[in-house]
Parts: structure tokens; C-alpha cells; sequence
């Protein structure tokens, strides 16, 4: 409540679930609340602009599985599927070491593109200078 930064961003995340329900709950329906679990999966697992990653594989470091890619088997899990125990586990081990690296390019893509916006509002900006009485 005293932070303000804090609070504009889960105004911002508010915004955006609810963004979200629209799309996901039609307008007549009066039982969102049995759909809400939808829409943060789908947040998730949607790819961010500003870090070039979804936040689902930064805090796993894979690539969620979708349902859909259990109905219908997608390369990525026939693979999986193929692979021993133990191959999995190895697997995973590596995935997981270089989750800080990834963790890394995410950080420097964000601040990139965090350049990129102020470059830009800032070329819109137009310096003006006062005097006292104006």
C-alpha cells in the first residue's frame, strides 16, 4: 500500500487477468470463478516481448506442455517418451544448470528493450524552460 511502484504493477497484473476473463468467460456467464484457473496458465505460458521468454519456462527452464500437446503428441514429447529414466533425469539436471544463464539473457533482453521504450518517449519529449512570472 506505501510502495506506489508495487502497486501500479498489480494494478497492471489486475488489468490484464481481467483482460484475460473477458476472453476466456463469455459475457453472460455468471461462473468465472470456475474458469479462473485459465486464464494465469494462460499468462504464463504466453511469450513476453520484453524478455523473449514465457515466464513459465524462467521459473522451470522448459517449456511447459500444453494440453494440446497431450491430445495430439508433439516431437518434443515423443522424444521425451523414448528416453529412460535415468536419460530423463540427465535431462533435466542440464536443463536446470543452465536455467541461470537463461535467467541472464532474460535480464539483459529486458533491459534492452527497457532502452529501446525510453529512447523512444524520449525523442517525444520536448525540453521547455520557464521564467519566474510565466
Amino acid at each position: 500500500m506505501y510502495y506506489a511502484s508495487a502497486n501500479e504493477l498489480a494494478e497492471t497484473f489486475n488489468k490484464t487477468l481481467y483482460n484475460l476473463l473477458k476472453k476466456v468467460v463469455p459475457k453472460s456467464n455468471r461462473y468465472w470463478h470456475e474458469r479462473i484457473e485459465e486464464a494465469p496458465w494462460a499468462y504464463r505460458t504466453t511469450y513476453r516481448t520484453p524478455t523473449q521468454m514465457t515466464l513459465y519456462s524462467l521459473v522451470y527452464g522448459v517449456e511447459s506442455v500444453l494440453p494440446l500437446e497431450r491430445q495430439i503428441p508433439s516431437f518434443r514429447l515423443a522424444i521425451q517418451e523414448g528416453l529412460t529414466d535415468e536419460e530423463n533425469a540427465q535431462l533435466r539436471l542440464e536443463e536446470l544448470e543452465a536455467l541461470d544463464e537463461k535467467r541472464l539473457e532474460a535480464q539483459q533482453s529486458l533491459e534492452c528493450y527497457q532502452t529501446r521504450l525510453s529512447r523512444s518517449f524520449n525523442k517525444m519529449v520536448r525540453l521547455r524552460s520557464f521564467q519566474v512570472g510565466d
